[in-house]
């Protein structure tokens, strides 16, 4: 329960081809996720906006995440989350990752700051007054960018069930392996009641601390242009935890609704 904005993001990636695509986002993007965990009990929510900005010049895309909790859990477990990513337009390779945390009291404060020509990545440990110069692997994303680059590259006319997908991440202070399995279609039901044609996707995350198994995520991704993620299930160590998108706004695209004869 304690991972609200990391499970959204990072488990986000669900757009899978590298082909390119007509743009699937643009500035003024906004999305928001009502977290419940165990089925039944408020979490949090958390946020996710894109912004024009520049960086040392260039024009980038500035994506900022939020996630907190609310309700009863603050009182006994209070999270305040906030992820930031600017990332280039055409390319969408990042150039800086910021990642401010406050998890049940354990916190993080790190800046990353990418050079993608040289395959480096600069590591700022504001907590730990620590700086360090690590090796990434080619075309490196970090866990913000990664979900735009992605889902910007998809092809869902060329996806078979099965299909397994790849992309190098950075975070922290390591390079993680993703992997991700497409496993249909279905029709789901928003909060709002509205049906949307949904892709349903199956990452693979690492078992332990935080998740039950290799196989505990369920996303499911609008089957329209925009590729907006409608909902997440995550089986974790302890209970489970689900994210289900509340309200939107800035969609690219026209947002395909279900309508019933």
């Amino acid at each position: 329960m304690n991972k609200l904005l990391l499970i959204l993001i990072t488990l986000g990636i669900m757009q899978v081809s590298f082909s390119q695509q007509e743009s699937a986002f643009t500035e003024g993007e906004w999305f928001k996720f009502k977290m419940s965990y165990s089925g039944f009990l408020k979490a949090g929510n958390a946020t996710l906006t894109v912004k024009d900005t520049k960086l040392n010049d260039k024009e980038v895309y500035h994506v900022v995440g939020k996630g907190w909790t609310t309700g009863m859990i603050k009182w006994f477990f209070k999270v305040k989350d906030r992820y930031e990513s600017y990332f280039d337009k055409q390319t969408i390779m990042p150039y800086k990752f910021i990642r401010n945390i406050d998890e049940g009291g354990h916190t993080k404060d790190i800046e990353i700051e990418f050079d993608q020509k040289n395959n480096k990545a600069y590591v700022n440990n504001k907590k730990h007054k620590t700086k360090k110069v690590i090796d990434t692997k080619p075309n490196i994303q970090d866990m913000v960018s990664t979900y735009y680059y992605l889902r910007n590259s998809i092809d869902i006319t060329a996806l078979k069930i099965g299909d397994e997908f790849k992309i190098d991440m950075f975070f922290d202070e390591e390079s993680y392996g993703f992997k991700l399995q497409y496993l249909g279609e279905e029709i789901i039901k928003m909060e709002n009641d509205q049906k949307v044609e949904a892709l349903i996707f199956r990452p693979y995350v690492m078992a332990g601390r935080v998740f039950k198994e290799e196989e505990s995520l369920t996303l499911w991704v609008s089957k329209d242009k925009n590729k907006v993620p409608l909902r997440i299930k995550a089986d974790l160590a302890v209970g489970s935890l689900r994210a289900d998108l509340e309200a939107y706004k800035g969609l690219k695209h026209p947002f395909r609704i279900v309508v019933d004869n």
